[in-house]
């Protein structure tokens, strides 16, 4: 398998210092974000190299030697956001993406799917949770009429530059189930959009992250390493649904999502925490993970995503990266078998 590290965690250092720490870690790939909620902080020639062999020839000959590649681009964001400064730039960072990806020889876009208004005029999504009511599938025709419509023209644009465009089924979004990517193929004939496997959002949602990939097969295109713990007390009594978020000051330190947007504070105590690998789930689960995904793509990538806060940002990534090589090593064992 083809191990590496969502970049994100290291956009506090230059790219050649995170180049040196993936390698370090025994990891061969790296996922750059190229947008969305977050900057391309690690793509600091974006225009040059869509417009220049050379800025294109120099970007890529920063890797050469490293023993890192690059696995993969991310551009999580919400191109259907009703607020269109919001959605329009998104959207435009994954065309963007998209090309780029053509321009680094790179096949893989990762994203969301999004998730739109409630109705015309709306300013803010609305996530249907549970459409029990004729009222809430009233808003998902509305949602799902806007994201035919996007990820058919996004698809389009994907096979005309042999990029792959996979999805990351995450809450708040409109696709963040096997059904819903189901449906997504099943309206816009798309060819070219398909799945990041996340386990993470699949753990605390109740599902089985290597039955989602046989389910799912070839629209599997790339996979993220990220655990979850379920903190059983606190879910007994609030649920994962538990929405006792907080609401950071301007005078804190915060992450801004677009517009006038931000990330609020996890709750406290939580229904679930992000940890790093082995910190929900042990080495056998993640060889089965693997084992799933090789079944798929022997070369796909997966790379590890880091939101432990419980963990700094290099301890965290040694202790993901110490179980995914454990896990990959115990499959590899067991394939020559």
């Amino acid at each position: 398998m083809r191990l590496g590290l969502y970049n994100a965690i290291l956009h506090d250092r230059s790219l050649p210092e995170a180049l040196k720490v993936i390698a370090d870690l025994g990891l061969t790939g790296i996922e750059i974000n190229t947008g969305g909620f977050l900057p391309a902080v690690h793509v600091p020639t974006f225009d040059d190299i869509l417009e220049s062999d050379a800025a294109r020839d120099d970007y890529l000959g920063i890797f050469e030697g490293t023993g890192v590649s690059i696995a993969g681009l991310n551009c999580n964001g919400n191109p259907l956001h009703p607020n269109r400064a919001i959605g329009d730039k998104h959207a435009e960072d994954i065309r963007r993406a998209i090309r780029l990806a053509e321009r680094l020889g790179q096949h893989r876009v990762v994203t969301m799917s999004g998730l739109p208004g409630g109705e015309p005029g709306s300013v803010r999504p609305n996530w249907i949770v549970n459409a029990w009511n004729s009222a809430a599938l009233d808003v998902l025709d509305y949602q799902w009429d806007l994201a035919a419509d996007f990820w058919r023209e996004t698809d389009r644009l994907a096979g005309d530059h042999d990029v792959k465009v996979a999805l990351e089924l995450h809450p708040q979004n409109l696709v963040f189930n096997s059904a819903d990517v189901h449906k997504l193929v099943e309206l816009t004939g798309a060819t070219n959009v398909g799945v990041e496997l996340d386990a993470s959002h699949l753990f605390w949602q109740q599902m089985d992250p290597v039955a989602v990939v046989r389910h799912l097969g070839g629209l599997v295109y790339q996979a993220a390493a990220k655990d979850v713990r379920v903190n059983p007390e606190t879910a007994a009594l609030y649920g994962v649904l538990d929405n006792s978020f907080r609401r950071l000051s301007p005078d804190e330190p915060r992450t801004n999502l677009g517009g006038d947007e931000w990330a609020n504070e996890w709750p406290k105590p939580a229904a679930w925490d992000f940890v790093a690998l082995g910190k929900g789930h042990d080495v056998g689960f993640w060889t089965e993970f693997l084992r799933a995904l090789h079944e798929v793509d022997p070369d796909i990538y997966v790379n590890i995503e880091h939101e432990d806060v419980e963990l700094g940002r290099i301890e965290g990534i040694e202790v993901a990266a110490a179980v995914l090589k454990e896990a990959d090593a115990a499959l590899q064992e067991s394939l020559v078998r």
